[in-house]
Order: structure tokens, then C-alpha cells, then sequence
């Protein structure tokens, strides 16, 4: 594997992943200085706007605070806003490089309606627009790939909500959370062999299809699959227990045997999910596995759920990069994104 790695990856995505406690670790420091201008409960709903890697971090602190935040949280990847958002509305802006088009947009609409806005950004003009304006504002690290800057980016925001009491994160969680996933870096980066390593060869030449409960584990599901888009280079789907329950699992029914015989289920399972969730995961599988070319269960590690989070992040990390060597590609660049950016633009 490290002859792989050598060839394949000279921008160092190997290290970037690996990193990933560092980074979240720094982006939690960067927001220790942040007064949050708010209360939760004074507003009427939090809005985190951004788009890729930067919008990530926002469904994971929504899906960390769902059963805390007293206030709707939502995540709007798109250039324009909820009609609902106005006065008594928090808009969080994010955008690693500062130039994403849309967030800009974004920007833009929840100054015109009056909205609270706070920005995450590395720099570019959301931060150009942030201090013009007198915003509150973190600044995070650049010089990554957005969705390698990932830790920089979560633990930034997860300080901000915090702050804000839309969570708590206790000392005892944040220091357990960072100790599972700095074993987990440890444990992973061993390319003669890892839990990580061996998922990646048991994916290659299929597609992922990846299944998680509606809880925790939910936007960590689109993590995975985006990090196998981008990473990889790699078709991976997924949805969501128990709704693919009442639709989805009939298209198993008659698709071809083909299709079939490539898909490989990978259920991300959290100790909280809703007892009738794990009983329709055990279900599904008895029904499923038998048809798919792969049947992978993966649990969450740790006690406490910013642990759980973390350390399946994590894991969904090291396999994508792992299976970008196997199949044979460098995992930084994004060219067909690239291009389409610049077509955009020039238009």
C-alpha cells in the first residue's frame, strides 16, 4: 500500500486525512475567542448555509443538536433563502474558500432581509465582506481541499453552536471524543493492514450503497458517500432507516441481477439508534444480503456521541482514501468540478 500512496498521492491526502483530530482540534480553538451576539432561544431559527465540504459540517452539528437545540436548525445548500428567513433568524455562513457562489449569494439575500449573520470561512471575500460589515467571524486554516478541511471547519462551528446553546459539550465529551479518534488516526494510517484498509478492498470493483438511522449517523451517511465521490472518484448512494423501508427495498425486488451482484451495503449502526431502527437493520439484512455483493456493518466507537460522530467520520475517511488506491487514483484532484466552475464562469 505505502508504494501506492507514494505514486498516487504527491498533494499528501494521506496526511490531510490522518490530521483530522488536529484539525478539529484547531478549528475548536479558533472559535474560543467567538462571543456569540445570541442566545438560542432568543431566535426563532438557525440557518447554515454553504455548499460541499463546507455544508457538511453544518448537517453534522444539526444532526449533533437535534435533541438539544431549542431553535430549528437547517442547512441550505443553494443561492437563495427560505422564505422564513428574515428578523429573529440566524444566518451561519460557510464557505472554506471564501468564494463559493452560492453561499455568496446566500450571503448577500440574509443581509437584505435583516437575518443575524456569522461566517467560517479561510479567507476570499466572505471574509472581505464579513469584516467590512463588522460580522462576527471565524477564520479557520486554508490551503486544503474543503472537504479534507472538514475538522477544521466541524469544530469551529460545534464551538459556535455551543456557544450559542444549541449544544453542550462538555469538557469530559470533547476530551473523550478527541482521544477515540486520535487512537482511530494511530490505528488507521497502518498501511500493512486496518479495519479501514480491509473495507476499502472489499469495496473495490463495487458500488457502495450506504444505509444509516435518521439520528446521528444520518449526515455522517452523506459523508462517507461524498468522500467516496471525491476521494475515489467512485459512484456510492445511500438513504435512510426506516423510509427505505416503505419504498427503496422494492426496487431490490426485480432490478437486475447485474446490479445486483454489485452493490455492496455498508449500514453505519450507532449504540442510539431507536431500538426498532436496529431491528428493521437486522430485518433489511436478511432480506437483502443475500442479492448484494457485500453486506458490511460498521458501529460507531466511543461513549460519548461526539465520539461516535468523530470516530465514523473518520473511518469513512480512511476508506475512501484507501480505496482511491486501489482503483487507482490521485485523491486531491476534482478536475470534472473544476471544469464545471469555469464553464459557469465563463458564461
Amino acid at each position: 500500500m505505502q508504494d501506492l500512496i507514494d505514486r498516487l498521492d504527491p498533494a499528501d491526502m494521506f496526511g490531510a486525512v490522518r490530521a483530522f483530530p488536529d484539525h478539529v482540534r484547531e478549528g475548536w480553538t479558533r472559535a474560543a475567542d467567538f462571543i456569540a451576539a445570541h442566545r438560542a432561544a432568543d431566535l426563532r431559527q438557525v440557518v447554515i448555509v454553504g455548499m460541499g465540504g463546507s455544508a457538511i459540517g453544518g448537517d453534522l452539528v444539526r444532526t449533533y443538536c437535534r435533541d438539544t437545540s431549542p431553535v430549528p436548525i437547517s442547512v441550505v445548500r443553494d443561492y437563495t433563502l427560505p422564505a422564513s428567513v428574515g428578523e429573529g433568524t440566524l444566518v451561519i455562513a460557510s464557505s472554506y474558500s471564501g468564494g463559493t457562489e452560492e453561499t455568496l449569494s446566500a450571503f448577500d439575500a440574509a443581509r437584505e432581509r435583516g437575518a443575524d449573520i456569522y461566517v467560517i470561512t479561510s479567507g476570499g471575500e466572505l471574509q472581505d465582506r464579513a469584516e467590512r460589515d463588522g460580522l462576527p467571524h471565524v477564520v479557520i486554516p486554508g490551503g486544503l481541499q474543503p472537504r479534507a478541511a472538514l475538522g477544521y471547519s466541524l469544530g469551529a462551528l460545534l464551538r459556535m453552536a455551543n456557544k450559542l446553546g444549541l449544544c453542550d459539550v462538555s469538557d469530559a465529551e470533547y476530551t473523550e471524543a478527541l482521544d477515540v479518534v486520535d487512537a482511530g488516526a494511530a490505528e488507521y494510517a497502518d498501511t500493512d493492514g486496518n479495519e479501514a484498509l480491509d473495507l476499502a478492498r472489499a469495496l473495490e470493483g463495487t458500488i457502495p450503497v450506504v444505509y444509516t438511522g435518521p439520528g446521528l449517523m444520518q449526515a455522517v451517511g452523506v459523508r462517507w458517500m461524498n468522500q467516496i465521490h471525491e476521494n475515489a472518484k467512485q459512484l456510492a448512494f445511500g438513504n435512510v432507516f426506516a423510509e427505505l423501508n416503505h419504498n427503496e427495498v422494492m426496487g431490490w425486488e426485480s432490478a437486475p441481477d447485474d446490479l445486483r451482484g454489485r452493490l455492496h451495503v455498508l449500514v453505519l449502526r450507532d449504540a442510539a439508534d431507536h431500538p426498532q431502527i436496529q431491528r428493521r437493520m437486522d430485518v433489511t439484512r436478511d432480506l437483502l444480503a443475500g442479492d448484494a455483493a457485500g453486506w458490511t456493518e460498521i458501529s460507531s466507537r466511543g461513549e460519548s456521541k461526539l465520539a461516535r460522530m468523530l470516530s465514523m467520520i473518520q473511518h469513512g475517511d480512511f476508506v475512501s482514501y484507501y480505496l482511491a488506491m486501489l482503483v487507482g487514483v490521485d485523491p486531491t484532484p476534482v478536475e470534472t468540478i473544476q471544469q464545471l466552475k469555469r464553464t459557469l464562469a465563463e458564461a
